[in-house]
C-alpha cells in the first residue's frame, strides 16, 4: 500500500510553515500556477495528498475546504514571462510570488522539487514532496485546481484545443488542433514541439497546377506534321590528276 504524506517530514520545522508547489511546467500552453499553504495542523481537510493521485471530484471538495480553514496563495508566472526566462525561471518566478501572496511570512518554507527559489527566507527542497509532505501536497491542490480553472476559462475563448480536458499538456488532440487551426497567443513559442509546428507554417505551400492533355509530358503526335522533304542527290567531281 503506498505510504500517504504526513506531517512527519515538517516536525522538525518551526511554524508558521508553508508548502509549495507548482502545476503547468509541462503544458504546450497556459500559464505555470504555484500554490503556497500553511496548514492548521490541527484542523485541515482529511485525504489531503499530492493532486496527481487525486479523483476530480474529491481534489474539488478537499480544494473547498482548504481555502477555508488554511492560509494560502497563489502565484503565476504567464506564458510571456516563460518565453522570455525559461520554464524553470517562470516556475520558480511563481512559487516566490505565492508566498508572497500568503499575507505572511512563514518560519520556514518547503518546496517541491530539487532546488529552491533564490530569496532569503529559510527554505527546503524535497523531491516529491507532494507525495511525502502534507502541507506541499495542499499546496500542490491549491495550484492544480486554479490553473485547471484557468485552463478551462481559456478553452472558452480558444475553442477546438480541447484545453477543458487536456489542460493544454501536448495529448494527441491537442497537437492535431495547433496544425490544423494554428497557434494562439497563449502557447508557449520557447517549447520546441510549438517551435517545430511554427516554423513548418512559416515555409510556403507548393502549388501544383494541373495540366491539360497537350501539355502532359506523354508521347503524343504533334498538332502540324511537318510536309515531305525532297530528296537531292549531290554529286561530287573528283579532281583530275595532272598530266
Amino acid at each position: 500500500m503506498p505510504r500517504r504524506c504526513s506531517f512527519k517530514l515538517e516536525l522538525d520545522y518551526p511554524q508558521p510553515l508553508a508548502g509549495v508547489d507548482e502545476a503547468g511546467c509541462a503544458p504546450l500552453a497556459g500559464p505555470v500556477v504555484a500554490g503556497a499553504c500553511i496548514l492548521n495542523r490541527d484542523s485541515f481537510p482529511r485525504g489531503i495528498d499530492d493532486s496527481k493521485n487525486l479523483p476530480l471530484a474529491k481534489r474539488e471538495a478537499i480544494y473547498k475546504r482548504l481555502v477555508k480553514c488554511a492560509a494560502w496563495g497563489v502565484g503565476i508566472a504567464t506564458v510571456e514571462e516563460i518565453d522570455s526566462i525559461n520554464i524553470y525561471w517562470a516556475r520558480m518566478l511563481a512559487m516566490t510570488r505565492a508566498v508572497e501572496a500568503l499575507g505572511l511570512e512563514p518560519a520556514w518554507v518547503l518546496v517541491d522539487g530539487n532546488a529552491t527559489p533564490r530569496w532569503q527566507r529559510p527554505s527546503k527542497a524535497i523531491v516529491d514532496g507532494d507525495a511525502k509532505c502534507r502541507s506541499i501536497a495542499a499546496a500542490s491542490i491549491i495550484a492544480k485546481v486554479t490553473r485547471d480553472r484557468m485552463m478551462v476559462d481559456y478553452a472558452n475563448q480558444y475553442p477546438g484545443y480541447g484545453w477543458e480536458h487536456n489542460r493544454g499538456y501536448p495529448t494527441p488532440d491537442h497537437r492535431r488542433a495547433i496544425n490544423d487551426i494554428g497557434l494562439t497567443p497563449l502557447h508557449r513559442r520557447s517549447f520546441g514541439l510549438v517551435r517545430e509546428i511554427e516554423a513548418r507554417k512559416a515555409q510556403p505551400e507548393l502549388v501544383f497546377t494541373e495540366i491539360g492533355t497537350g501539355e502532359s509530358f506523354a508521347p503524343h503526335p504533334p498538332a502540324v506534321e511537318s510536309g515531305p522533304v525532297a530528296q537531292t542527290q549531290h554529286l561530287v567531281e573528283q579532281p583530275r590528276s595532272a598530266a
